[in-house]
Protein backbone atom coordinates (compact mmCIF):
# COMPACT_ATOMS: atom_id res chain seq x y z
CA UNK A 1 0.00 0.00 0.00
CA UNK A 2 2.73 2.20 0.68
CA UNK A 3 4.26 1.98 -2.52
CA UNK A 4 1.06 2.31 -4.31
CA UNK A 5 0.62 6.02 -2.54
CA UNK A 6 4.23 6.40 -3.48
CA UNK A 7 3.80 5.46 -6.90
CA UNK A 8 0.68 7.79 -6.97
CA UNK A 9 2.56 11.03 -5.13
CA UNK A 10 5.15 10.60 -7.91
CA UNK A 11 2.73 11.03 -11.07
CA UNK A 12 0.16 13.45 -9.23
CA UNK A 13 3.03 16.09 -8.50
CA UNK A 14 5.35 15.59 -11.18
CA UNK A 15 2.36 16.53 -13.91
CA UNK A 16 2.19 19.76 -11.71
CA UNK A 17 5.91 19.97 -11.69
CA UNK A 18 6.21 20.31 -15.13
CA UNK A 19 7.04 23.47 -16.94
CA UNK A 20 8.18 24.83 -13.48
CA UNK A 21 11.71 26.68 -12.79
CA UNK A 22 13.83 24.76 -10.10
CA UNK A 23 14.30 26.58 -7.39
CA UNK A 24 15.73 24.22 -5.17
CA UNK A 25 18.46 21.61 -7.26
CA UNK A 26 19.27 18.35 -5.36
CA UNK A 27 21.73 16.60 -7.05
CA UNK A 28 22.73 13.16 -6.30
CA UNK A 29 26.15 11.58 -7.61
CA UNK A 30 26.36 7.78 -6.29
CA UNK A 31 30.12 7.02 -7.03
CA UNK A 32 30.92 4.56 -8.57
CA UNK A 33 27.29 3.46 -9.16
CA UNK A 34 26.79 2.12 -12.40
CA UNK A 35 23.33 0.04 -14.19
CA UNK A 36 23.82 -3.00 -12.18
CA UNK A 37 24.90 -2.03 -9.03
CA UNK A 38 21.33 -0.03 -8.89
CA UNK A 39 19.50 -3.40 -10.37
CA UNK A 40 21.83 -5.57 -7.77
CA UNK A 41 20.54 -3.81 -4.89
CA UNK A 42 17.00 -3.89 -5.68
CA UNK A 43 17.19 -7.84 -6.45
CA UNK A 44 19.22 -8.50 -3.26
CA UNK A 45 16.35 -6.63 -1.73
CA UNK A 46 13.30 -8.64 -3.10
CA UNK A 47 15.49 -12.22 -2.59
CA UNK A 48 15.68 -10.87 1.75
CA UNK A 49 12.27 -11.48 1.34
CA UNK A 50 11.98 -15.22 1.20
CA UNK A 51 14.19 -15.46 -1.71
CA UNK A 52 11.59 -13.70 -3.41
CA UNK A 53 12.54 -13.47 -7.11
CA UNK A 54 12.37 -9.59 -8.97
CA UNK A 55 13.08 -6.54 -7.87
CA UNK A 56 12.32 -4.70 -4.44
CA UNK A 57 12.71 -1.09 -6.14
CA UNK A 58 14.83 1.39 -4.18
CA UNK A 59 12.87 5.04 -3.90
CA UNK A 60 14.91 6.78 -6.68
CA UNK A 61 14.80 3.92 -9.31
CA UNK A 62 10.93 5.30 -9.32
CA UNK A 63 11.36 8.28 -10.49
CA UNK A 64 9.21 9.03 -13.25
CA UNK A 65 12.44 9.90 -15.53
CA UNK A 66 15.24 7.38 -15.66
CA UNK A 67 17.88 7.14 -18.84
CA UNK A 68 21.12 5.98 -19.54
CA UNK A 69 24.38 8.36 -19.37
CA UNK A 70 27.81 8.21 -20.76
CA UNK A 71 31.54 8.96 -19.09
CA UNK A 72 34.61 9.04 -21.17
CA UNK A 73 36.87 11.83 -20.12
CA UNK A 74 38.67 14.12 -22.77
CA UNK A 75 41.78 11.68 -22.59
CA UNK A 76 40.12 8.27 -22.02
CA UNK A 77 37.42 6.05 -22.50
CA UNK A 78 37.35 5.20 -19.19
CA UNK A 79 37.54 8.20 -16.78
CA UNK A 80 38.56 8.84 -13.11
CA UNK A 81 36.61 10.24 -10.40
CA UNK A 82 38.31 13.73 -10.71
CA UNK A 83 37.46 13.83 -14.36
CA UNK A 84 33.92 12.69 -14.22
CA UNK A 85 33.36 14.81 -11.35
CA UNK A 86 34.71 17.42 -13.71
CA UNK A 87 32.40 16.73 -16.41
CA UNK A 88 28.88 16.23 -13.90
CA UNK A 89 30.05 20.10 -12.24
CA UNK A 90 31.25 21.96 -15.42
CA UNK A 91 29.66 19.87 -18.66
CA UNK A 92 33.11 19.85 -20.10
CA UNK A 93 35.52 16.77 -20.60
CA UNK A 94 38.84 17.03 -18.92
CA UNK A 95 42.15 14.97 -18.69
CA UNK A 96 42.02 12.03 -15.84
CA UNK A 97 43.09 13.75 -12.19
CA UNK A 98 41.96 16.94 -12.76
CA UNK A 99 39.79 18.64 -10.83
CA UNK A 100 37.31 21.84 -12.86
CA UNK A 101 40.32 22.51 -14.64
CA UNK A 102 40.73 22.20 -18.96
CA UNK A 103 43.39 20.43 -20.71
CA UNK A 104 45.19 24.24 -20.86
CA UNK A 105 44.93 23.55 -16.65
CA UNK A 106 42.54 27.13 -16.92
CA UNK A 107 39.30 26.93 -14.38
CA UNK A 108 36.26 25.91 -15.58
CA UNK A 109 33.30 27.29 -13.63
CA UNK A 110 30.60 24.98 -12.57
CA UNK A 111 26.98 24.81 -11.85
CA UNK A 112 27.57 25.40 -8.15
CA UNK A 113 29.37 28.51 -8.72
CA UNK A 114 26.90 29.67 -11.51
CA UNK A 115 24.14 28.81 -8.66
CA UNK A 116 25.67 30.91 -6.05
CA UNK A 117 25.81 33.74 -8.68
CA UNK A 118 22.12 32.97 -9.54
CA UNK A 119 22.05 33.99 -5.92
CA UNK A 120 21.09 30.90 -4.63
CA UNK A 121 22.52 29.14 -1.55
CA UNK A 122 25.22 26.71 -2.12
CA UNK A 123 25.94 22.95 -0.88
CA UNK A 124 28.45 20.50 -1.13
CA UNK A 125 28.03 16.97 0.44
CA UNK A 126 29.80 13.62 0.68
CA UNK A 127 30.12 10.68 2.45
CA UNK A 128 34.08 10.34 1.79
CA UNK A 129 36.62 13.55 2.79
CA UNK A 130 35.04 17.01 1.64
CA UNK A 131 38.88 17.33 -0.26
CA UNK A 132 37.92 14.07 -2.35
CA UNK A 133 37.74 14.34 -5.87
CA UNK A 134 33.82 14.35 -6.47
CA UNK A 135 32.72 17.49 -4.23
CA UNK A 136 35.95 18.82 -5.11
CA UNK A 137 35.21 19.38 -8.71
CA UNK A 138 32.23 21.55 -7.61
CA UNK A 139 34.21 24.01 -5.40
CA UNK A 140 37.29 23.60 -6.06
CA UNK A 141 39.68 24.31 -9.23
CA UNK A 142 43.13 22.36 -9.23
CA UNK A 143 45.53 20.16 -11.92
CA UNK A 144 45.79 17.41 -9.45
CA UNK A 145 42.82 15.58 -7.71
CA UNK A 146 45.88 14.72 -4.85
CA UNK A 147 46.36 17.81 -3.98
CA UNK A 148 44.02 18.06 -0.69
CA UNK A 149 45.63 21.08 0.70
CA UNK A 150 45.05 23.01 -2.11
CA UNK A 151 41.45 21.73 -2.81
CA UNK A 152 40.81 22.40 1.01
CA UNK A 153 41.95 26.03 0.06
CA UNK A 154 39.96 26.45 -2.83
CA UNK A 155 36.94 26.24 -0.60
CA UNK A 156 36.62 29.33 1.29
CA UNK A 157 37.34 30.83 -2.01
CA UNK A 158 34.37 29.48 -3.66
CA UNK A 159 32.29 30.86 -0.60
CA UNK A 160 29.42 28.60 -0.35
CA UNK A 161 26.99 28.50 2.46
CA UNK A 162 27.21 24.74 3.30
CA UNK A 163 29.99 22.03 3.52
CA UNK A 164 29.80 18.23 4.68
CA UNK A 165 32.03 15.13 4.75
CA UNK A 166 34.41 12.87 6.95
CA UNK A 167 37.03 15.35 7.42
CA UNK A 168 39.86 16.56 5.65
CA UNK A 169 42.77 14.89 4.19
CA UNK A 170 45.70 17.02 4.58
CA UNK A 171 44.99 19.98 7.16
CA UNK A 172 48.42 21.29 7.41
CA UNK A 173 51.48 22.09 4.90
CA UNK A 174 54.63 22.98 5.75
CA UNK A 175 55.23 26.70 6.29
CA UNK A 176 51.78 27.17 5.57
CA UNK A 177 48.42 27.88 7.71
CA UNK A 178 46.20 25.03 8.83
CA UNK A 179 42.94 24.51 6.61
CA UNK A 180 40.90 25.16 10.08
CA UNK A 181 42.70 28.41 10.45
CA UNK A 182 41.76 29.52 7.11
CA UNK A 183 38.46 28.47 7.29
CA UNK A 184 37.23 30.35 10.92
CA UNK A 185 38.91 33.68 9.20
CA UNK A 186 36.45 33.00 6.42
CA UNK A 187 33.59 32.97 8.26
CA UNK A 188 32.99 29.38 8.67
CA UNK A 189 31.43 27.20 11.60
CA UNK A 190 32.95 23.92 11.82
CA UNK A 191 30.57 21.56 13.28
CA UNK A 192 32.01 18.22 14.64
CA UNK A 193 28.92 15.55 14.39
CA UNK A 194 25.30 15.72 14.15
CA UNK A 195 24.63 16.73 17.56
CA UNK A 196 27.54 19.85 17.69
CA UNK A 197 25.50 20.98 14.09
CA UNK A 198 22.19 21.39 15.97
CA UNK A 199 23.88 22.95 18.54
CA UNK A 200 26.05 25.62 16.38
CA UNK A 201 23.84 26.06 13.33
CA UNK A 202 21.48 29.02 14.43
CA UNK A 203 24.39 31.25 14.81
CA UNK A 204 26.62 29.93 11.85
CA UNK A 205 26.78 32.18 8.87
CA UNK A 206 28.01 29.37 7.15
CA UNK A 207 29.04 25.86 7.76
CA UNK A 208 31.69 22.98 7.95
CA UNK A 209 30.10 20.01 8.99
CA UNK A 210 32.46 16.83 9.65
CA UNK A 211 32.95 13.83 11.61
CA UNK A 212 34.11 14.12 15.59
CA UNK A 213 36.99 14.49 16.73
CA UNK A 214 39.29 11.20 16.53
CA UNK A 215 37.35 10.06 13.53
CA UNK A 216 38.87 8.73 10.50
CA UNK A 217 38.78 12.08 7.99
CA UNK A 218 38.50 10.14 5.00
CA UNK A 219 35.12 8.88 5.09
CA UNK A 220 31.92 8.17 7.03
CA UNK A 221 31.56 4.42 8.47
CA UNK A 222 30.18 1.83 5.84
CA UNK A 223 26.20 1.66 6.72
CA UNK A 224 27.44 -1.84 7.67
CA UNK A 225 29.89 -0.99 10.11
CA UNK A 226 28.06 1.92 12.00
CA UNK A 227 27.78 2.33 15.16
CA UNK A 228 25.52 4.40 16.97
CA UNK A 229 26.31 8.21 17.31
CA UNK A 230 28.56 7.47 13.64
CA UNK A 231 27.25 10.59 11.40
CA UNK A 232 25.52 9.17 8.21
CA UNK A 233 24.55 10.59 4.96
CA UNK A 234 21.23 10.81 6.04
CA UNK A 235 21.67 13.45 8.42
CA UNK A 236 23.83 15.61 6.33
CA UNK A 237 21.23 15.95 3.77
CA UNK A 238 18.77 16.89 6.29
CA UNK A 239 21.38 19.11 8.06
CA UNK A 240 21.87 20.51 4.89
CA UNK A 241 18.18 21.35 3.96
CA UNK A 242 17.82 22.85 6.83
CA UNK A 243 20.72 25.03 6.90
CA UNK A 244 20.20 26.22 3.19
CA UNK A 245 16.57 27.22 3.85
CA UNK A 246 17.46 29.18 7.07
CA UNK A 247 16.80 32.62 7.06
CA UNK A 248 15.47 34.26 3.35
CA UNK A 249 14.95 31.44 1.50
CA UNK A 250 16.49 32.33 -1.61
CA UNK A 251 16.21 28.61 -3.10
CA UNK A 252 19.20 26.39 -3.17
CA UNK A 253 21.74 24.29 -5.10
CA UNK A 254 23.00 21.13 -3.04
CA UNK A 255 25.41 17.97 -4.49
CA UNK A 256 25.43 15.14 -2.14
CA UNK A 257 28.15 12.07 -3.23
CA UNK A 258 27.34 8.49 -1.74
CA UNK A 259 31.30 8.56 -2.34
CA UNK A 260 31.59 4.85 -0.30
CA UNK A 261 29.60 2.61 -3.33
CA UNK A 262 32.70 3.21 -5.23
CA UNK A 263 35.25 2.15 -2.65
CA UNK A 264 33.03 -0.84 -1.95
CA UNK A 265 33.33 -1.78 -5.42
CA UNK A 266 37.06 -1.03 -5.64
CA UNK A 267 36.93 -4.28 -3.21
CA UNK A 268 34.86 -5.76 -5.20
CA UNK A 269 32.74 -6.29 -2.24
CA UNK A 270 29.10 -6.74 -3.14
CA UNK A 271 27.01 -6.93 -0.45
CA UNK A 272 28.75 -3.86 1.17
CA UNK A 273 27.97 -1.93 -2.48
CA UNK A 274 24.40 -2.84 -2.24
CA UNK A 275 24.32 -1.81 1.33
CA UNK A 276 25.52 1.54 0.23
CA UNK A 277 23.47 2.26 -2.60
CA UNK A 278 20.64 1.68 -0.02
CA UNK A 279 22.12 4.09 2.29
CA UNK A 280 22.65 6.83 -0.37
CA UNK A 281 19.01 5.86 -1.22
CA UNK A 282 17.60 6.71 2.81
CA UNK A 283 19.28 10.20 2.24
CA UNK A 284 17.89 10.76 -1.36
CA UNK A 285 14.12 9.86 1.12
CA UNK A 286 15.36 13.10 3.11
CA UNK A 287 15.29 14.89 -0.40
CA UNK A 288 11.78 13.50 -1.50
CA UNK A 289 10.20 14.05 1.69
CA UNK A 290 11.24 17.78 0.98
CA UNK A 291 10.13 17.63 -2.74
CA UNK A 292 7.14 16.65 -1.64
CA UNK A 293 6.40 19.92 0.37
CA UNK A 294 7.49 22.01 -2.66
CA UNK A 295 6.69 19.62 -5.56
CA UNK A 296 6.42 22.92 -7.98
CA UNK A 297 9.73 24.20 -7.68
CA UNK A 298 12.00 20.87 -6.39
CA UNK A 299 14.51 19.15 -8.75
CA UNK A 300 16.00 15.86 -7.81
CA UNK A 301 18.54 14.65 -9.99
CA UNK A 302 20.76 11.15 -9.70
CA UNK A 303 23.39 9.87 -11.61
CA UNK A 304 26.93 8.83 -11.20
CA UNK A 305 30.72 9.78 -12.15
CA UNK A 306 31.35 6.27 -13.93
CA UNK A 307 30.59 2.59 -12.83
CA UNK A 308 33.40 0.80 -11.02
CA UNK A 309 34.21 -3.08 -10.65
CA UNK A 310 32.33 -4.07 -13.69
CA UNK A 311 30.07 -5.83 -11.43
CA UNK A 312 28.15 -8.76 -13.02
CA UNK A 313 24.82 -10.27 -11.41
CA UNK A 314 24.91 -14.19 -12.53
CA UNK A 315 28.26 -16.59 -13.17
CA UNK A 316 27.36 -18.68 -15.82
CA UNK A 317 24.66 -20.61 -13.62
CA UNK A 318 22.08 -18.94 -14.99
CA UNK A 319 20.73 -18.22 -11.17
CA UNK A 320 21.86 -15.84 -8.76
CA UNK A 321 21.62 -16.25 -4.69
CA UNK A 322 22.13 -12.77 -3.30
CA UNK A 323 20.13 -13.28 -0.29
CA UNK A 324 23.66 -15.06 0.71
CA UNK A 325 25.05 -11.76 1.54
CA UNK A 326 22.65 -11.18 4.11
CA UNK A 327 25.15 -13.36 6.03
CA UNK A 328 28.34 -11.22 6.07
CA UNK A 329 27.88 -8.76 9.26
CA UNK A 330 30.79 -6.22 7.69
CA UNK A 331 32.12 -4.62 4.90
CA UNK A 332 35.65 -6.13 4.33
CA UNK A 333 37.79 -3.18 5.76
CA UNK A 334 35.29 -4.29 8.88
CA UNK A 335 35.83 -8.12 9.00
CA UNK A 336 39.56 -7.48 8.53
CA UNK A 337 39.53 -5.49 11.61
CA UNK A 338 37.62 -8.01 13.28
CA UNK A 339 40.38 -10.44 11.97
CA UNK A 340 43.12 -8.56 13.24
CA UNK A 341 41.75 -7.89 16.94
CA UNK A 342 41.23 -11.85 17.12
CA UNK A 343 44.37 -12.36 16.21
CA UNK A 344 45.75 -10.23 18.70
CA UNK A 345 43.24 -11.20 21.27
CA UNK A 346 44.79 -15.14 20.40
CA UNK A 347 48.12 -13.87 20.55
CA UNK A 348 48.33 -15.36 16.79
CA UNK A 349 47.39 -18.54 18.70
CA UNK A 350 44.02 -19.72 16.53
CA UNK A 351 43.13 -23.21 15.95
CA UNK A 352 41.17 -24.44 12.96
CA UNK A 353 38.27 -25.15 14.65
CA UNK A 354 38.45 -21.70 16.28
CA UNK A 355 38.67 -19.87 12.71
CA UNK A 356 35.49 -21.71 11.40
CA UNK A 357 33.31 -21.13 14.46
CA UNK A 358 34.71 -17.16 14.30
CA UNK A 359 34.03 -17.37 10.24
CA UNK A 360 30.60 -18.78 10.71
CA UNK A 361 29.56 -15.73 13.19
CA UNK A 362 30.51 -13.50 10.86
CA UNK A 363 29.93 -14.98 7.29
CA UNK A 364 27.33 -17.71 7.85
CA UNK A 365 29.92 -19.74 6.79
CA UNK A 366 28.89 -23.66 7.30
CA UNK A 367 25.70 -22.46 9.97
CA UNK A 368 23.62 -20.92 7.21
CA UNK A 369 25.49 -21.36 4.05
CA UNK A 370 27.02 -24.35 2.46
CA UNK A 371 30.78 -24.30 1.35
CA UNK A 372 32.43 -26.38 -0.92
CA UNK A 373 34.90 -28.71 -0.31
CA UNK A 374 37.11 -26.89 -2.74
CA UNK A 375 35.89 -23.69 -0.79
CA UNK A 376 36.96 -24.81 2.49
CA UNK A 377 40.64 -25.78 0.99
CA UNK A 378 40.75 -22.44 0.03
CA UNK A 379 40.25 -21.24 3.30
CA UNK A 380 41.92 -23.86 5.32
CA UNK A 381 44.84 -22.89 3.37
CA UNK A 382 44.67 -19.50 3.71
CA UNK A 383 44.47 -20.37 7.51
CA UNK A 384 48.22 -22.07 7.17
CA UNK A 385 49.96 -19.30 5.41
CA UNK A 386 48.63 -16.37 7.41
CA UNK A 387 47.91 -17.60 11.19
CA UNK A 388 50.01 -21.06 11.29
CA UNK A 389 53.63 -19.91 8.77
CA UNK A 390 52.24 -16.47 10.22
CA UNK A 391 53.07 -15.17 6.72
CA UNK A 392 50.41 -12.10 6.26
CA UNK A 393 50.21 -10.80 3.00
CA UNK A 394 47.48 -7.81 3.35
CA UNK A 395 45.17 -7.47 0.11
CA UNK A 396 45.28 -3.87 -1.29
CA UNK A 397 42.05 -2.44 -3.39
CA UNK A 398 41.93 1.45 -3.99
CA UNK A 399 40.81 2.62 -0.70
CA UNK A 400 41.31 -0.68 0.83
CA UNK A 401 44.52 -3.09 3.00
CA UNK A 402 42.89 -5.89 4.51
CA UNK A 403 43.34 -9.54 6.39
CA UNK A 404 43.92 -12.03 3.36
CA UNK A 405 41.12 -14.01 4.96
CA UNK A 406 39.26 -11.05 5.13
CA UNK A 407 39.39 -10.56 1.30
CA UNK A 408 38.99 -14.55 0.52
CA UNK A 409 36.24 -14.64 2.81
CA UNK A 410 34.82 -12.10 1.08
CA UNK A 411 35.25 -13.50 -2.88
CA UNK A 412 34.10 -17.08 -1.24
CA UNK A 413 30.42 -14.95 -0.88
CA UNK A 414 30.45 -13.38 -3.79
CA UNK A 415 30.86 -16.36 -5.57
CA UNK A 416 28.15 -18.61 -3.19
CA UNK A 417 25.72 -15.14 -4.30
CA UNK A 418 27.19 -15.71 -7.80
CA UNK A 419 28.18 -12.20 -8.29
CA UNK A 420 31.37 -11.64 -10.58
CA UNK A 421 33.84 -8.67 -11.06
CA UNK A 422 35.95 -7.55 -13.87
CA UNK A 423 38.13 -5.57 -12.58
CA UNK A 424 39.22 -3.63 -9.32
CA UNK A 425 38.93 -0.26 -11.50
CA UNK A 426 36.68 1.56 -13.07
CA UNK A 427 34.59 0.68 -16.07
CA UNK A 428 33.26 2.75 -19.56
CA UNK A 429 29.97 1.18 -18.91
CA UNK A 430 26.94 3.24 -18.71
CA UNK A 431 25.28 4.91 -15.56
CA UNK A 432 21.94 5.56 -14.65
CA UNK A 433 20.09 8.67 -14.38
CA UNK A 434 16.88 9.54 -12.08
CA UNK A 435 14.63 12.66 -12.38
CA UNK A 436 11.84 14.46 -10.47
CA UNK A 437 10.28 17.68 -10.70
CA UNK A 438 10.62 21.04 -12.00
CA UNK A 439 12.58 20.20 -15.31
CA UNK A 440 13.03 16.27 -14.88
CA UNK A 441 11.70 16.07 -18.70
CA UNK A 442 15.02 17.54 -19.65
CA UNK A 443 16.52 14.11 -18.35
CA UNK A 444 14.52 11.74 -20.49
CA UNK A 445 17.22 10.61 -23.06
CA UNK A 446 20.49 8.87 -23.23
CA UNK A 447 22.98 11.48 -22.75
CA UNK A 448 26.47 12.43 -22.39
CA UNK A 449 28.08 13.42 -18.27
CA UNK A 450 28.32 16.83 -20.10
CA UNK A 451 24.97 17.53 -20.55
CA UNK A 452 23.59 16.86 -16.51
CA UNK A 453 24.84 20.47 -14.96
CA UNK A 454 23.60 22.26 -18.36
CA UNK A 455 20.29 20.65 -18.03
CA UNK A 456 20.31 21.42 -14.26
CA UNK A 457 21.33 25.23 -15.21
CA UNK A 458 18.16 25.37 -17.98
CA UNK A 459 15.97 23.88 -15.28
CA UNK A 460 17.10 26.37 -12.59
CA UNK A 461 17.03 29.07 -14.56
CA UNK A 462 21.02 29.83 -13.93
CA UNK A 463 22.59 31.68 -16.36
Amino acid sequence: MKKLIYLLCFVLISVAANGQQAKYVFFFIGDGMGVNQVNGTEMYNAELQNGRIGVEPLLFAQFPVASLVTTFSATNSVTDSAAGGTALATGQKTYNGAISVGEDKQPMETIAEKAKKAGKKVGVATSVSVDHATPASFYAHQPDRNMYYEIAMDLPKAGFDFYAGGGFLKPEKKDAPNIFTTFSEAGYTVARGYEDYKAKAKEADKMILIQKEGADPSCLPYATDRKEGDLTLAQITESAIDFLTKGKDKGFFLMVEGGKIDWACHSNDAATVFREVKDMDEAIKVAYDFYQKHPKETLIVISADHETGGIVLGTGKYALNLKALQYQKHSIDGLSKRISEFRKAKDNKVTWEEMKEFLGEEMGFWKELPISWKQERKLRDEFEESFVKNKVVFAESMYSKSEPMASLAKDIIDEIAMVGWTSGGHSAGFVPIFAIGAGSKLFGEKIDNTEIPKRIAKAAGYK
